[in-house]
């Protein structure tokens, strides 16, 4: 037996500790706590839980009665009807009202001086579509080259008559996609804003 300990010590070792740890992770390992029981509504007898009867107990809408003194009867089906009507007539006179302050304000406004030359397609400019490129025209504005030239100050003062189409010129760039299509530059322009 000596002599097979003697060759084979290292591998002993070794199963000897491999069989201490396993031994130590059975029974050395620390037990779980037991669970401690709680009560609540939910346990086999435990009291019922407590309820809101406030709504339970309250009589259903439906069977509510209307109060004792009322100043005036309902509308009937066609009053209200009617009323919507006037409503209607208001407001669309209201728009027409405000598209003829508008069509005013652009006639007194003086137009800014068109350049020479043949008008340009503005509809190719994203994001300008027929009723913009006909409003642009009513303010003299009917080229690439007049767009890209504006300032800050004159694209403000532009934006402040374009009505529903305010900030058009900002947000869609109108100053830099002019720029490319002055130029010719259709390849530079499409790279940055996609098929003319």
């Amino acid at each position: 037996m000596m002599e097979l300990l003697q060759a084979n010590g290292i591998a002993f070792g070794v199963v000897l500790l491999l069989g201490l740890f396993v031994a130590w992770w059975v029974w050395g390992k620390e037990r779980p706590a037991p669970r401690r029981e709680t009560h609540d509504v939910l346990s086999d007898g435990a009291a019922p839980a407590q309820r809101n009867n406030a709504l339970i107990d309250a009589p259903p809408a439906a069977a509510m009665t209307a109060p004792a003194v009322m100043l005036t009867p309902p509308p009937s089906a066609g009053t209200m009807a009617g009323i919507g009507e006037v409503i209607a007539a208001a407001a669309a006179q209201e728009i027409d009202e405000a598209a003829a302050a508008a069509q005013a304000h652009v006639a007194d406004q003086p137009a800014i001086a068109p350049t020479a030359g043949e008008a340009d397609d503005l509809s190719r400019i994203k994001g300008v579509g027929p009723k913009l490129v006909a409003l642009l025209g009513q303010l003299g504005i009917t080229r690439y080259d007049q767009i890209a030239a504006w300032s800050d100050a004159d694209v403000a003062a532009i934006d402040a008559r374009l009505g529903a189409f305010a900030g058009r010129p900002v947000r869609d760039g109108w100053v830099e996609q002019c720029g490319y299509l002055a130029r010719g530059d259709i390849a530079g322009f499409e790279g940055r804003f996609g098929k003319v």
